[in-house]
C-alpha cells in the first residue's frame, strides 16, 4: 500500500505565504515524477508544479516566479512554498507522484487526501 501525505494548508491573506508538504510512504519500488495539481470550486483539477526525473521542472503559467515545488528523492517528499498568494491560488491542492510499487512492473498514478488552501483578506 502506498500513501501520500499532505501538510501545510491553510488560511492565508493576499500576498501571503505558504508551503505544503507532501510524504510518500508504503511498498515503493521507484518515483519517476512528484508534484501538485489543484482543484478550485467549479473547476478542473489542473497542473500546478511537477519535478521529473531527468527535465525540467514544469510550472503552470500562472505560478511560474511565485511557487517553487523542491523534492527529496531519498526521503520521498515534495514541497512547494507558495508566495505572493492570490484569492484566485485559492483551492484545494492534492499531491501526486508517479511511481512504480513493490512487486510491479509499471508506473501508477497515485493521490493524496488533499490539503485546502484558502487566499482571503
Amino acid at each position: 500500500q502506498v500513501q501520500l501525505v499532505e501538510s501545510g494548508g491553510g488560511l492565508v491573506q493576499p500576498g501571503g505565504s505558504l508551503t505544503l508538504s507532501c510524504a510518500a510512504s508504503g511498498s515503493i519500488f521507484a518515483i519517476n515524477s512528484m508534484g501538485w495539481y489543484r482543484q478550485a470550486p467549479g473547476k478542473q483539477r489542473e497542473l500546478v508544479a511537477v519535478d521529473i526525473d531527468g527535465v525540467p521542472t514544469k510550472y503552470a503559467d500562472s505560478v511560474k516566479a511565485r511557487f517553487t515545488i523542491s523534492r527529496d528523492n531519498a526521503k520521498k517528499t515534495v514541497t512547494l512554498e507558495m508566495n505572493s498568494l492570490k484569492p484566485e491560488d485559492t483551492a484545494v491542492y492534492y499531491c501526486y507522484a508517479d511511481l512504480v510499487r513493490m512487486g510491479e512492473q509499471r508506473y501508477s498514478d497515485n493521490w493524496g487526501q488533499g490539503t485546502q488552501v484558502t487566499v482571503s483578506s
